[in-house]
């Protein structure tokens, strides 16, 4: 598993990508977009606790991130929406490691982040041809600022009254439009965005947010997970225990990148399972993305947002366990 803590920022080499023309910003969605049926896949949990165990991008040299799930019923589906959860920890100043966060309520930054849909993999190893490719820019909620009510070993989390807990991150959903995509029995989810140093095409340091004390929001943000099969509702994952990644850091992978770096894969082809919930990561239950899938007679959600993220500067993404997850 990819468990991460508060470690000094990764340097590894980057690559190079382009992302498609994104949309205006999107509002926030703090629902699973599901006021209409027609959901195919759902690892997405109802009601949003206030934060997940996550895979982080920035400390983990991640470009994109997700899964191969399998559909319950039907040869041929129409998508109308996708539903991914993010983990937020950054803060609009100071930051969660120093445990200083300050944020104003609802405060947020903007970040183009992209949904590809692929065929089914014909050699175990890379995804089908991409079927479609949707990029928004998402407004993506700050973590709540720390609170006095979280103290000890959880000093400088912020409160959850609902759930009567502390957290560093903060949990949020973003939907994408995804209409009239047509796949069959299954397919292959991939979500991506850039960070400072890494992603399809890094941002790099010149951004304003990168001199900072609290950094930049981007670079704290993970893509939520959850259990399986515990926490799949709907659909199966076509490999369980296997996820689908692509990074330029060998040690991301089981494999050690022996597959390849820098390309969408799974992973690992030639490895036992090892996406593990509990030590020595090699049985059920299984993370996976938090990913909701809508076909045919789905709502018509836009592409939106409600997520809330980590301190960007010193990254906090870092591994303490076998992958690179991160725990709150």
């Amino acid at each position: 598993m990819r468990i991460s803590t508060p470690t000094a920022r990764l340097l590894i080499p980057l690559i190079a990508l382009s992302f498609a023309t994104a949309m205006a910003p999107a509002v926030a969605d703090s629902s699973n977009g599901d006021s209409q049926g027609g959901v195919i896949y759902n690892s997405v949990l109802t009601p949003l606790p206030g934060n997940l165990p996550s895979q982080p991008f920035e400390a983990q040299a991640v470009s994109e991130f997700g899964n191969a799930v399998n559909f319950p019923s039907g040869a041929n589906h129409t998508l109308t929406k996708v539903v991914v959860t993010m983990s937020s920890w950054g803060c609009a100043s100071g930051s969660w490691y120093l445990k200083t966060c300050s944020t104003p309520e609802d405060s947020s930054f903007s970040l183009p982040i992209t949904l590809n849909v692929y065929g089914p993999s014909t050699d175990g190893i890379n995804p089908g041809s991409k079927i479609s490719s949707f990029t928004n820019n998402f407004n993506i909620k700050y973590r709540p600022s720390a609170s006095a009510q979280c103290t000890g070993t959880d000093a400088g989390k912020w409160y959850n009254k609902s759930s009567k807990t502390c957290f560093n991150g903060l949990a949020q959903n973003i939907t994408f439009n995804v209409k009239n995509v047509k796949v069959g029995s299954s397919a292959i989810f991939g979500i991506a965005y850039n960070t400072t140093h890494y992603g399809y095409a890094p941002i790099g340091q010149s951004a304003a947010c990168f001199s900072t004390p609290q950094g930049c929001g981007y670079d704290s943000l993970n893509i939520a997970l959850t259990q399986d099969p515990t926490d799949v509702s709907v659909g199966t994952s076509v490999v369980p225990g296997k996820v689908w990644l692509a990074s330029t850091g060998a040690g991301t992978y089981a494999d050690n990148g022996a597959a390849g770096l820098g390309t969408f894969r799974i992973d690992s082809p030639n490895v036992a399972p090892w996406w593990g919930v509990n030590a020595p990561y090699s049985a059920a239950p299984w993370y996976v993305p938090a990913i909701k899938v809508f076909a045919s007679n789905a709502g018509n959600g836009d592409n939106e947002s409600e997520s809330k993220s980590p301190s960007a500067h010193s990254s906090d993404n870092s591994n303490t366990g076998k992958q690179g997850i991160k725990k709150d």
